[in-house]
């Protein structure tokens, strides 16, 4: 487990560069491959980290937006009481990617033992860098509600 957490962080690390490339332009309308490949590893690795109840680690992949109105103790609270298939995901996948106003959406269906979700992430780049601003299941109502 511990060895999965480190190699997470490790590609994220690494990906820190080819991510300044691949958001220094977002043009509306669909996601870059290059681009939708880097959204997907950022939620993995989130939801990941929320399997495993790497609370930390799962709270570093938000934005700074998210971080400065929300809390840990806050983003726990949320993530138990209203997205638990998170954390007993059985399997997720990505679907379409888009952005709109400097704005990235990503729909994720995630798995559970006995029902498929989809859940709409919205994210934003800071400084070349992607963070989970929020996420919903549905896409107009686009924040975690504490």
């Amino acid at each position: 487990m511990k060895r999965l957490i480190a190699l997470s962080v490790v590609v994220l690390l690494l990906s820190g560069c080819s991510q300044k490339a691949a958001f220094e332009e977002l043009a509306n309308g669909a996601c870059s491959i290059e681009q939708a490949q880097l959204v997907d590893a950022h939620i993995s690795a989130q939801i990941d980290a929320m399997a495993q109840q790497d609370w930390k680690l799962a709270y570093s992949f938000a934005s700074p937006g998210f971080r400065s109105g929300v809390d840990i103790d806050q983003f726990i609270f949320i993530i138990n009481a209203q997205y638990g298939m998170l954390i007993d995901n059985q399997g997720y996948e990505f679907n379409t990617c888009t952005i709109a106003d400097e704005k990235i959406t990503q729909e994720v269906a995630i798995s559970t033992d006995s029902e498929v979700f989809t859940l709409y992430y919205i994210l934003s780049v800071t400084g070349g860098v992607l963070g989970v601003d929020s996420s919903s299941s549905n896409l107009s109502e686009t924040k975690l509600e504490a």
